[in-house]
């Protein structure tokens, strides 16, 4: 099992469900990574250049690279839904972003299991509420991130979705704090 294999099964799903013109933004990176990312799913900028975290989100995430001293291309970024879930904004008639469904979680849950075990990291960074719940069912943010977690032979590091520290700037230091904790882990482990 491959990655174009599972992403060709995923594609051959999504447009079945939700026709030929849905653009799908798979993982993206190195697929030898010790460190996965994992986000809840692509916002407008990413549908539109086809990879993960590159609208605001990505900005955030470069001063997240840049604190822990590592490269973009010394991670696997990949997203739990790989569609933009949207709705329309009614006095724009523009697409806004919304989170994903469980329809849409459900439906591309066991892709990101599959890239999980193909590129099998050393950790596995999750980016928010979404995919923290897609692989430890149900935990709040707020009670793990920053804290190290053994699951089914994985270690996953919770913390606060890039994109929140946008909307809440309360949670920056937090997110700062706890990006100095993983850097620790990584210095020693990865």
């Amino acid at each position: 099992m491959d990655l174009s294999t599972i992403y060709n099964e995923y594609s051959n799903k999504i447009k079945a469900i939700y026709g030929e013109d849905t653009k799908i933004v798979y993982g993206d990176g190195n697929i030898k990574a010790d460190i996965m990312l994992i986000g809840e799913a692509p916002g407008r900028f990413e549908e539109e250049q086809g990879k993960p975290f590159v609208g605001q989100a990505g900005k955030n995430l470069d001063e997240f690279i840049s604190i822990l001293k590592i490269k973009r291309e010394d991670l696997f970024i990949t997203n739990v839904v790989k569609i933009r879930p949207y709705k329309i904004n009614k006095k724009t008639g523009r697409k806004v972003n919304r989170a994903p469904s469980k329809k849409e979680i459900d439906i591309s849950l066991d892709t990101l299991l599959k890239e999980i075990e193909i590129v099998s990291p050393k950790i596995i960074v999750t980016l928010g509420n979404t995919p923290l719940k897609a692989l430890l069912g149900n935990v709040k943010i707020g009670d793990v991130h920053g804290k190290l977690i053994e699951h089914n032979g994985r270690l996953i590091y919770p913390l606060y979705h890039p994109a929140s520290i946008i909307y809440n700037r309360a949670l920056y230091d937090v997110y700062i704090e706890d990006l100095k904790n993983l850097k620790k882990y990584i210095k020693s482990n990865c």
